[in-house]
């Protein structure tokens, strides 16, 4: 058996189609069909339901697919223990994000990539249910996502924040004046929020729930948190928003952020990996930079910033800045 051959199948599994598994492995479709075909003659199972087109797995074929995710992780996880004794860590961290979690990647990338030159990161965007499919496919070697769904199965879990929601509104809107905000206050007001689909989503339906609401009825709802704030900047809308996409987006001009009450906090987000031994030595090393980045105060010092405008150059009730100050960008420092 050749590692190449293991290749060739999680290709296959990954497309289902030969033609593209084909090209994605940078052979001819013959030379890959011809592999997995001396695969199944070298274990003497059936691994692939044929027909005119690729027509899926056989029960015996999803078994050793699963074993040859796990053996080509353990290649790569050699290769990367070995680059790491002839001097520094090297190759691909694969790390997946739900989207809401997506803003604050980037305070453990960077000093990563940093710590790490001769290392790259491949990020993607995923639903929690896939980062959990891929981790116990060896897909992922680490994902930040939320640590109390239940669906995650044995994993690792490192917390990093909180999340806290405020809500995003126009600073001359119905809620001027206000402090804080009730989640029955402000269900009536033009609201643009995430999908009903998305996990983010479903917390906040329960927090509005709990304070009366039987079901909010958003005019605009989008999948993503650049969908949603596209929409903001148009100062028309309110949202419900995570205060980690602070550090993405900041507050647009012409609105405030306001805390939502009860309750303060929201779900734990972290890092997780599978419960497996030895760790992926490039998730070991992200794990590490996790533990000094210090990103849930990071967060909660960025939020305090926008909560309270007297330590930032004067603000006007409509959200503008006074021309003698310069404008802060969405990290809160100081832009142009």
């Amino acid at each position: 058996m050749l590692l190449r051959q293991l290749e060739y199948l999680v290709a296959l599994a990954r497309e289902r189609h030969f033609a593209r598994a084909a090209a994605a492995c940078y052979v001819s479709q013959p030379s890959l069909s011809a592999a997995i075909r001396k695969l199944e003659h070298e274990l003497d199972v059936p691994i692939v339901r044929r027909g005119r087109r690729f027509e899926g797995l056989t029960p015996e074929g999803e078994r050793v697919l699963l074993w040859a995710h796990r053996i080509l992780a353990e290649r790569d996880a050699l290769r990367h223990e070995l680059s790491a004794m002839r001097g520094g860590l090297a190759g691909t961290l694969r790390l997946g994000a739900i989207p809401t979690a997506l803003t604050a990647a980037s305070l453990l990338t960077t000093p990563f990539v940093e710590r790490h030159p001769r290392a790259r990161v491949s990020l993607d965007s995923l639903p929690s249910r896939d980062i959990t499919q891929r981790l116990a496919e060896f897909e992922l070697d680490i994902a930040l996502t939320y640590l109390d769904d239940e669906s995650l199965g044995q994993v690792r879990k490192t917390p990093l924040y909180e999340e806290r929601y405020l809500l995003l509104t126009p600073a001359g809107g119905p809620m001027q004046g206000q402090r804080t905000a009730r989640w029955a206050q402000i269900a009536d007001l033009p609201l643009c929020l995430l999908s009903p689909q998305m996990r983010n989503r479903l917390i906040m339906d329960e927090y509005f729930a709990a304070d009366g609401v039987a079901a909010v009825a958003p005019a605009i709802e989008t999948d993503s948190v650049a969908g949603l704030y596209a929409h903001l900047a148009a100062g028309r809308w309110s949202s419900v928003i995570s205060h980690a996409w602070l550090h993405m987006f900041g507050v647009p001009d012409g609105m405030r952020v306001m805390p939502l009450e009860h309750p303060s906090h929201g779900p734990r987000v972290g890092l997780v990996i599978a419960d497996r031994s030895p760790e992926p030595v490039l998730a070991r090393a992200l794990l590490e930079i996790a533990r000094e980045a210090g990103v849930r105060e990071a967060l909660d010092d960025l939020l305090d910033t926008y909560l309270h405008p007297a330590d930032l150059p004067e603000q006007r009730l409509d959200g503008t800045v006074a021309a003698t100050d310069q404008p802060r960008d969405g990290t809160g420092t100081a832009s142009g």
